[in-house]
């Protein structure tokens, strides 16, 4: 799962200047100065790694980290997003999720996710969370009601949640388990024929947002690569995940000098502009597990987008 918070380092531009008028120029759309006034007073801003207070001055290269926590000035909502759902019962629903869509709140999307959308389609999410409570803060889990596993915003497929407290449990041990087969397709440059590609991945030591190779740091990562087509410049792929780090599989195929076609981080951008592709071409195709409650073996999938069956065609 993604975490709350967000880490950055000064440039030489905001260097000198406070604390809390970085942060308002960084977060512009959090147009609330007492959250930030919140935040500080309850330790969850620090300066390379100790607790910040708003006047101090960093300088260029010191690294802010941001612990995002939900207040009544940042209330969640119910929102009329529609949903293109696989699968609804009591307990859980599965839905084909589209590119661009945001799985949950965090800095630069308080409104417009999924999670906007879970509690307008599941009311009985909206008390579990206290979405209306106006009176007192959330809890710092109530920004994700009913996420269990999470999809980069610009990938597709099938994505699953919990409708009620005990199946979100249930579906994240599973999860943490690994007791959850994920299956995933991918247009990718070059051919990885078939490997598994088992490479540690940390947080990259500079650029905060994304994530790198590392050996002595990083967390296990495996992922089983299969060629479904190749004509080259491009293949279609198989990718099961064995483990499920950030950005694994975008990071993967580019250790293997064959990034996702479309990828704007990792990915190759004359290849990119070549194919008229600005998101990587990655698609949930397929997830398996145990039904929490009824037990029994469930399997969902969902269709390729219309871009990535275009693209077949090249092979």
């Amino acid at each position: 799962m993604e975490e709350q918070s967000e880490s950055f380092l000064i440039t030489l531009e905001e260097s000198g200047q406070r604390l809390d008028k970085i942060l308002a120029g960084r977060f512009a759309t959090i147009k609330s100065r007492s959250y930030f006034e919140s935040l500080f007073e309850s330790g969850n801003i620090q300066l390379n790694g100790a607790v910040a207070k708003k006047r101090f001055l960093p300088v260029c290269g010191d690294e802010v980290e941001v612990e995002w926590r939900y207040t009544p000035e940042l209330q969640l909502k119910a929102e009329a997003i529609p949903l293109d759902i696989i699968y609804e019962d009591e307990f859980l629903i599965v839905v084909n999720k589209p590119a661009g869509l945001v799985i949950h709140p965090a800095a630069g999307n308080w409104t417009g996710t999924f999670v906007n959308a879970l509690l307008h389609h599941c009311q009985e999410l909206n008390s579990l969370c206290g979405v209306g409570d106006t009176a007192s803060g959330m809890r710092p889990n109530d920004m994700r009601p009913g996420i269990v596993h999470r999809l980069d915003k610009d990938t597709t497929g099938v994505l699953i949640a919990a409708k009620t407290e005990r199946t979100q449990a249930l579906l994240s041990k599973a999860f943490a388990d690994r007791q959850v087969e994920k299956e995933y397709l991918a247009i990718c440059v070059g051919h990885p024929g078939n490997r598994t590609i088992d490479m540690p991945i940390a947080r990259h030591p500079i650029r905060r947002k994304e994530m790198s190779i590392c050996n002595e740091r990083g967390r296990a990562a495996v992922t089983i690569c299969r060629t479904l087509k190749n004509k080259e410049p491009l293949s279609l792929l198989s990718l099961l995940l064995q483990t499920g780090r950030t950005h694994q599989l975008r990071l993967h195929l580019k250790a293997v000098n064959c990034p996702i076609l479309g990828d704007p981080i990792y990915g190759r951008i004359a290849m990119n502009h070549k194919y008229g592709v600005h998101r990587q071409m990655l698609h949930a195709h397929r997830l398996s597990l145990v039904h929490p409650h009824t037990l029994e073996l469930m399997n969902f999938t969902a269709p390729m987008p219309e871009v990535m069956e275009r693209l077949k065609t090249f092979l």
